[in-house]
């Protein structure tokens, strides 16, 4: 290999490793604000919500640079096989970790919609376990994401279960609640917004975990209910 050809892979490797590093970081900060977002709902912290909602501005300007940084890798560095299917991947990554941004924004919102009386309602104790599982998957997608890892990218994708059983428990007891409390519709639809907005969250783990399944092997992941 000669010393341009040396040139060209170190840079290539340097933009790969930027790529990375810029998707664990937005990934982190995701998973950061999900945190945040669920300890405002349960304190009634209005102000931390506010804080979550003014950090989603990071999250957004990092999947920016992550986009012009793929395009660049693509255009200048003309990658071929496996490495063109690692950009393409943290391209689509980036934006779905930026949606699941903005449901963490969407959830510290809702929260400060929600009156005084939030202590009544059982799915307070739901909510922080069921937003639990949803951090923990995108964490753990993020980590396969870095590792490369087939098989725990696989066992984000069966997590989702959990998610989706929250989410039904959930929506049965507030709908319960609403019809015996009329009074409390209006906060106890905030709270049903919030574990929406938190099944979305899995949902798009999920997608993400496909994605890295996709990036390591070639082969998106089977589907479980065929």
């Amino acid at each position: 290999m000669n010393s341009m050809q040396e040139h060209t892979v170190k840079a290539f490797d340097e933009d790969i490793t930027r790529l990375r590093g810029l998707i664990a970081e937005m990934g982190g900060l995701s998973e950061a604000a999900i945190e945040r977002a669920l300890e405002a709902l349960v304190k009634g912290d209005d102000e931390l919500a506010d804080k979550v909602i003014k950090a989603d501005k990071k999250i957004d300007a990092l999947e920016s640079e992550i986009d012009k940084l793929a395009v660049r890798i693509i255009a200048l560095r003309a990658p071929m096989a496996d490495d063109l299917r690692e950009v393409i991947a943290a391209l689509k990554i980036a934006g779905v970790v930026e949606r699941i941004g903005d449901y963490s924004k969407n959830i510290a919102k809702a929260s400060k919609e929600i009156g005084s009386n939030r202590k009544q309602f059982e799915p307070l104790t739901l909510l922080p376990a069921m937003a639990e599982v949803a951090s923990e998957m995108v964490h753990d997608v993020l980590t396969a994401y870095a590792a490369r890892d087939a098989e725990l990218a696989r066992e984000v994708i069966a997590t989702d279960e959990k998610v989706d059983a929250f989410y039904n428990s959930i929506f049965r007891n507030l709908v319960s609640h609403m019809v015996e409390n009329p009074s409390t519709i209006s906060s106890a639809a905030q709270m049903l917004f919030i574990a929406r907005n938190l099944e979305r969250i899995g949902d798009h783990a999920t997608n993400v975990a496909e994605m890295v399944h996709f990036a390591a092997t070639g082969n998106y992941p089977p589907d479980e209910d065929s």
